[in-house]
């Protein structure tokens, strides 16, 4: 009896220990796949920092770094999803932000949707007649025709040019003043110009850039619109992403943009080596920009 008690003491000690061990067996598995996942997090924490401070339309707010809020023939770290919004909108949100460059209100909430709309912006080389989309991104045209009332883009210049792979005039900036002499230094402000405002993106689904096309230009995410602008003088569909909000088409005064583009630009935006354009050679100072309704 003694000796079938032993072997049973024996075996319940081996079982516990074998027990024990699996247990062990199960922490430092367990350890391990917490390690791997907070390597797997700070890994892409670090991957998503990288991007936002060096790829071009990420969230850098100085001309050099990425041209602020500026289109870009290098995808963002985040792009920007088309907005669930119906168009027309009956609503528009429109968020505080930042300092505006120019003082100016926050744009009605509630747009006249059904209204048709063109914009003749004039310039010290000619007129440009631009119509509109209401229809296709009411808060983006709401927001320009409010800009646009309020004299916000008057005696301003058009900061940036863009000649290859994509083809655009870059404008809406109040620190460009008409008498502003463009340099493209690290210290500058031009192409951080702000109204105060951001609102979200629209008319993403299958965007496409024409020559001609007058879009917002963003800092890469969608809901960082503000008041710049660019007229695309040459068909850049292929070198940008769906990623700046179509608002516009030119219908008279494209060879003005054109024949500044063929100047070239006297000084350039870089970005871990990549061009980002430069200050236009030839100045192109917005005087004024009137709408007109119907």
């Amino acid at each position: 009896m003694a000796g079938k008690n032993e072997r049973q003491r024996r075996l319940a000690r081996e079982k516990h220990r074998r027990q024990q061990e699996l247990r062990a067996i199960r922490r430092r598995q367990r350890r391990k796949r917490g390690i791997i996942a907070l390597s797997v997090i700070l890994g892409a924490a670090l991957i998503a920092s990288l991007l936002a401070v060096f790829l071009p339309g990420g969230s850098g707010k100085h001309p050099s770094a990425s041209a602020s809020k500026s289109p870009s023939a290098t995808p963002s770290a985040t792009t920007p999803s088309a907005t669930t919004v119906a168009e027309p909108a009956h609503h528009c949100t429109y968020t505080k932000s930042g300092t505006a460059t120019r003082a100016v209100s926050l744009p009605s909430a509630t747009p006249d949707y059904t209204a048709s709309y063109t914009a003749t912006i004039t310039t010290n080389l000619g007129k440009i007649a631009v119509n509109l989309e209401n229809s296709k991104a009411t808060c983006s045209v709401n927001s320009f025709v409010h800009l646009a009332e309020a004299g916000y883009f008057d005696n301003t210049q058009c900061h940036r040019l863009v000649t290859s792979v994509i083809y655009v005039l870059q404008c809406g900036d109040p620190y460009a003043t008409a008498s502003t002499k463009l340099t493209c230094g690290s210290t500058s402000k031009i192409g951080t110009g702000t109204p105060g405002y951001e609102f979200a993106s629209e008319n993403l689904t299958d965007a496409k850039y024409p020559a001609g096309t007058v879009a917002m230009a963003n800092e890469g995410s969608a809901d960082t619109n503000g008041s710049q602008f660019f007229i695309v003088y040459k068909d850049s569909s292929s070198g940008l992403g769906a990623s700046y909000t179509p608002f516009g088409t030119v219908s008279s005064g494209l060879g003005i943009v054109q024949n500044v583009a063929k100047d070239g630009y006297s000084c350039q935006y870089t970005v871990s080596g990549q061009s980002e354009g430069g200050a236009p050679k030839e100045k192109v100072i917005i005087d004024s920009v009137t709408v007109k309704k119907t």
